[in-house]
This record gives structure tokens, sequence and C-alpha cells, in this order.
């Protein structure tokens, strides 16, 4: 009865990663969910649309700007004080008037054209000499405001705004590509958990083999009964193994699962081709092409063009500026609305304003002096960043050629490996081998065959940090940097 409730254990621990309604997902599968469901991701999206609308926006105000003001009742009554003549008097108005303005900015000299028609209608009264005055008015004008000696914010505005979603854009990049190397190491994390179930499963049914064969013999007399005690311990041990190592699967799987952002009751199973050829990589062109293409060289370049445009900025610090003003305009009035230019009157203006800083106790030097720092911390940055890319990439280039000897070295330790527990299990089933040294020879098989599927899966996470460092494919033979970033 013990025999067949460990046989139908065994069975079950070797059938239950493979029970109907599992879904079975390959690194591709989970990718896509994972780009589909991370909150990552969305955050990197939603940061990219808001820069984007952000600049729309800015443009959208760069263009024509039309606006009406309409005041359709203005009227007071008031009591004043005339001190020439010592004497009070009353004044009433009622006046209703609109203004229509075009409004535009102009981005290449930062200055502003305004077109205004202004028309209004007046009923006034004052009782200061008893008259009444009713007319229309219309001020029809041409205005231009121009800052001189000073840059144009303007344009260093929607320069930035344009920036700020480059720099959005390659976030939202370098987030899929982080997403990509966490879910594919979580995904052969769990692979890997997942084969050593299926090694741990060998070894009990192997184990459960034994002890049937080794407990005949003894009941029969041919080996002692410490055999069998031993052969009965073993299968015990790599029962209680594998169940183990099952519970370390599923764990393993429910944190997968959360990370793909699925149904943590859903049952899942990973499958990988780990054992696919060696790949060919070269060396300087990946250093070369991430160095022409990685996305945080450019992020680098953007923070430097940040900082040259605050050097800009604080340059303009208690500053020598100008504001040229030039307008031309008709106005009319009448007491009829037709008439309203019969005798108009012409209305030309220019002013010419200047700041002229005298002393600002050093401020102005002082803030230049932060700027220009920054701006080489940015540049010491930007060294950083490229000195630290050709080392990755070196090591991960290094790390491969290991990899490479290290499977190699691991199929001969595998293949020797059961050459050795083959003959020696023969040699213990004919009773010239006690079981405490099979067991040891299990193991080193179990732990050659684990040693195989770790180096291999290394080798492919190794890869893909070498795609992720060079932004090249070695294995398709193409770029992966998004087309929108490709220098044409």
């Amino acid at each position: 009865m013990n025999r067949l409730k460990y046989i139908a254990l065994l069975l079950f621990m070797a059938t239950a990663h493979g029970a109907i309604g599992q879904r079975v997902l390959t690194l591709d599968d989970a990718l896509s969910l994972a780009m589909e469901n991370s909150p990552d991701i969305r955050r990197s999206q939603l940061n990219l649309e808001y820069n984007r609308e952000s600049l729309n926006a800015e443009e959208s105000r760069l263009k024509s700007n039309f606006s009406l003001q309409l005041t359709p009742i203005d009227m007071g009554r008031n009591r004043q004080f005339n001190d020439l003549f010592s004497t009070w008097y009353t004044n009433e108005n009622f006046m209703w008037y609109g203004a229509l303005m075009v409004r535009q900015p102009i981005v290449w000299t930062d200055g502003t054209l305004t077109l205004t028609n202004r028309l209004s209608w007046q009923n006034s009264y004052s009782g200061y000499q008893d008259v009444r005055t009713r007319s229309y008015s219309n001020n029809l004008y041409l205005s231009y405001n121009q800052p001189l000696f000073t840059y144009n914010r303007t344009r260093m505005a929607l320069r930035e705004l344009e920036l700020a979603l480059e720099n959005a854009a390659l976030n939202h990049a370098i987030q899929q590509l982080n997403i990509e190397r966490q879910v594919t190491q979580s995904f052969y994390d769990v692979y890997r958990e997942q084969e050593r179930l299926s090694i741990a499963l060998e070894e009990a049914i192997s184990q459960q083999q034994n002890f049937e064969i080794i407990k005949n013999k003894a009941e029969s007399g041919l080996i002692a009964m410490e055999e069998r005690y031993q052969a009965e311990v073993n299968m015990a041990n790599s029962r209680s193994s594998a169940r183990n190592q099952e519970v370390i699967v599923e764990n393993a799987k429910d944190n997968f699962k959360q990370l793909l952002g699925i149904s943590i009751l859903a049952e899942i199973e990973m499958v990988a081709n780990v054992q696919s050829a060696y790949t060919e990589v070269d060396l300087n062109q990946a250093i070369d092409h991430a160095l022409l293409s990685r996305m945080e060289i450019r992020q680098r370049e953007i923070s430097m063009i940040y900082s040259q445009n605050d050097m800009v900025r604080t340059n303009s610090t208690n500053e020598f500026r100008g504001d040229l003003d030039i307008s031309v305009g008709l106005f009319g009035d009448d007491l009829k609305l037709p008439d309203i230019y019969e005798t108009p009157t012409y209305n030309p203006k220019v002013a010419l304003t200047f700041n002229i800083p005298l002393w600002d106790w050093g401020e102005r030097k002082s803030r230049l002096n932060a700027a220009e720092s920054n701006v080489q911390t940015q540049e010491l940055a930007m060294t950083d960043q490229k000195n630290d890319i050709i080392i990755n990439i070196r090591r991960i280039y290094r790390s491969l050629q290991n990899l490479e000897n290290q499977i190699e070295i691991s199929h001969q330790s595998q293949r020797n490996a059961q050459l050795t527990y083959d003959i020696n299990l023969e040699r213990y089933q004919n009773g010239d081998l006690t079981g405490m040294e099979l067991n040891q020879y299990q193991n080193q098989l179990s732990q050659a065959k684990m040693d195989l599927v770790t180096a291999m899966i290394n080798y492919q996470l190794e890869l893909l940090n070498l795609k992720i460092q060079s932004l090249w494919d070695f294995k398709s033979n193409q770029t992966i940097l998004p087309e929108e970033f490709q220098k044409k």
C-alpha cells in the first residue's frame, strides 16, 4: 500500500506542471504581457503624452491668437470738486465697448505683433457746464513690441519643450528595455527552478526504482537488510527534495505572475530554448554602435543643452536690456456710426526703453560661475557615461567567451556524470556498492545537469545584456534602436 502511495505521489508531482488548463508561456509571450500591464511602462507613456501635449499647446500659442473683449454696460455717477473754481459738480457716464484683438508672436525675433480694433459708444453728462455728449468712437491700430539686447525667450522655451518631449520618449524606450531585462531575468529564474524540479523528479523516480530492487534482494536474503533501510532513506529524501522544489517553483511562478500583471490564480508553464548555438559577437561593432546610439548619451546631451540654457538665463541677470514699442493707427468719433471716420486722427507712437543696471554687488558674476560649474559637471558626466558603456560591453564580451567555455565543460561533465552513475548503479544493484555511495553519484549527476542548465541560461542573459548595452541584436544582426531615434 505504501508503495502505491509513493508512486502516486511521484506521478502527481511529475504531471502537476503540465496539468490541463495551464498556459504555456514563451519569453516573447511574457514580454508582450509585461509591456501591456507594467505600471512603469504606463507611467512612462503618460509622461510621454504629457510632454507631447505641452509641446502642442506651446506651438498653438505661437499661432495667431484671436480674442474678443465685450463690455455691454459701463455706467457710473460721481461728485467731483473743481479746485480752480472751488465748486462741486456731478458727472454721469454710460457706455458700452468691445475690442477685437489679433496677437501674433514672432518666434524668430521674440517680438509680438498685435492688431486691435476698439469700438465704443458713450453717453456722458457733466454738471459743471451742463453738457451732455453722445458719440461713437473707434480706435484701429497695429502695434509691435520688440525686446532688444537680450536672448530669445520664445525660441528657447519652444526648444526646451521639444527636448522635454524627446527626453520623455527616450525614457519610455529605456523603460521598455528595463522591463525586458527584468522580465527575462525573472522568466529564466522560474525556468531554472522548473528544470531543477524536473531533475529532482527524475532522481525521486530513480530512487523509487532502486528501492524496489534492493527491497526484493534484501527480502530474498541476497543483501543485508541495512541496504534496504538506506535505500528507503534515500527514496524518502529524494521525494522530500522534489516536494520542496515544487513549492519553490510555485512561489516563483506567483511572483512572476505579479510582475506580468496577470491573475495569481492562473496556471502557467515556462517554455524556453536555451540550447541554441553560440552567437558570434563583434566587440568593436558593439562599442561603436552603443556610443552612436545609446539613449542615455542623448539624454546627457539634452542635460548639457539645459545647462547651457541656464547659463544664458543667468547671463541675463541684471542685464542691459531695451524694449522697442511701435504702433500706428486711426481714431475716429462721430454721433453717427457710418460717419465715424469722416475726420480720422492718425495715432503713430514710438517708444524706446532701456534698462541699465548700475551695481549688483557681484550677483551676476557669482550666478554665472555657478552655472558654468554645472555645465562642466554635465560634461564630466557625459565622459563617465561613455566610459561606463565601454567598460560594461567589454565585461559582457569577456563573460560570453567564458560562458561558452563553461557550457562545453558542463556538457562534458554531464556526460561523464551520467556514465559514472550508470556504472555504479549496476554495481549497486549487484551488491558491490552501498546506498550512501550510490547517492553521492546521484547527487553528482543532478548537480552536473543543473550546472549545464545554469550556464546556458547565464549565456542567454549575457546576450540580452549585450543587446541592451549596445542596442544591437547580434542574433538577428540588426539594431534595436527605436525608429524615431535612428539617425537618418
